[in-house]
């Protein structure tokens, strides 16, 4: 359905086999990169132990298609954790919850933590993935990384490549998929588990749909980045909000990830103060989900989080 949200029509589904369930809302990445077209492939079975939701968010899949591109002045981070927040009052009310779950990953990790501590009464804990730190401080890292990659392995392609751009900070969008696609490649070839499966739902498969989600993911990108990679994404800071929770925090971060490094990630984990906290490493695992870590997710949700979320 579409739900009014921060005074534009914003683009939900809910899916579960039992209204007493707890509730998780899902907080996709990109920005832009709405999961609702995958997600009934990737959490399978879910449903039997929770009630999930996918929310297109403010620039991405149906939300954009919905608003087109003239929400663009509106696309700031506060006001797309803001938009989380009344996603997440409305899904209280709507399934009669004292509180929800949130799950975000990557882009959606940054939404989480900033309604974390915006509203801690409105959740009873939150589960990160890919968990963002700093972004400049993850791409300087990220670079670092796969340079040095690149160099152990004699490439001189790449290394002529990511010479030529130089270093993060960059002034130029331009640079950006040149280091891009270079990190790709490496990810690709460290990483040893399962991927997570992608089959399409039908419901998102027609040709003006696939083509709504590309657009959407262009222009979200675009913007958060910004031509002269100045826009909102690159000022993330999370650390500066502060590093301490008043709800129980979970992250789960792939051991291969080349994008949010996970001793990044570790390092952020450790700075904080939550009631409770746990920090889960993922063998083989990049910076998507792989299916060792969708399984490691679910075990955490039902063994750790699930009996803090049963209202009683």
């Amino acid at each position: 359905m579409f739900v009014r949200i921060g005074g534009i029509d914003q683009w939900i589904t809910i899916k579960g086999d039992d209204r007493n369930n707890p509730v998780v809302l899902f907080l996709h990445g990109g920005p832009g990169d709405a999961l609702s077209p995958f997600a009934d492939a990737m959490y399978a079975g879910w449903e039997k132990d929770f009630t999930l939701v996918q929310w297109d968010q403010r620039g991405a899949g149906r939300t954009y298609g919905k608003s087109g591109p003239s929400i663009e002045p509106t696309m700031t981070v506060d006001r797309m954790a803001d938009d989380g927040i009344e996603v997440a009052q409305f899904l209280a009310k709507h399934l009669s919850k004292k509180k929800i779950i949130i799950y975000g990953g990557s882009w959606g990790s940054i939404l989480g933590t900033y309604m974390a501590h915006a509203r801690p009464d409105l959740f009873y804990a939150y589960v990160g993935d890919a968990q963002m730190v700093n972004t400049r401080k993850n791409e300087s890292a990220s670079y670092a990384r796969v340079l040095e990659m690149a160099r152990a392995a004699g490439d001189q392609q790449a290394i002529t490549a990511l010479t030529a751009i130089g270093p993060p900070p960059w002034d130029s969008l331009k640079k950006w998929p040149v280091f891009a696609k270079t990190r790709r490649v490496y990810q690709s070839k460290i990483m040893t588990a399962p991927p997570a499966p992608e089959k399409l739902n039908p419901a998102y498969a027609s040709p003006e749909e696939r083509a709504q989600y590309e657009a959407a993911d262009d222009f979200s990108f675009e913007h958060f980045w910004g031509l002269k990679m100045s826009g909102p994404m690159e000022q993330v800071d999370l650390p500066a909000l502060g590093t301490d929770f008043a709800i129980p925090i979970f992250i789960l971060q792939g051991q291969e990830d080349l994008t949010a490094l996970p001793e990044l990630a570790k390092a952020y984990f450790d700075s904080i103060k939550a009631p409770r906290k746990q920090f889960y490493l993922v063998p083989g695992t990049g910076h998507e989900p792989s299916a060792t870590e969708l399984d490691m997710t679910l075990k955490v949700l039902v063994e750790q989080v699930r009996p803090l979320a049963l209202d009683r």
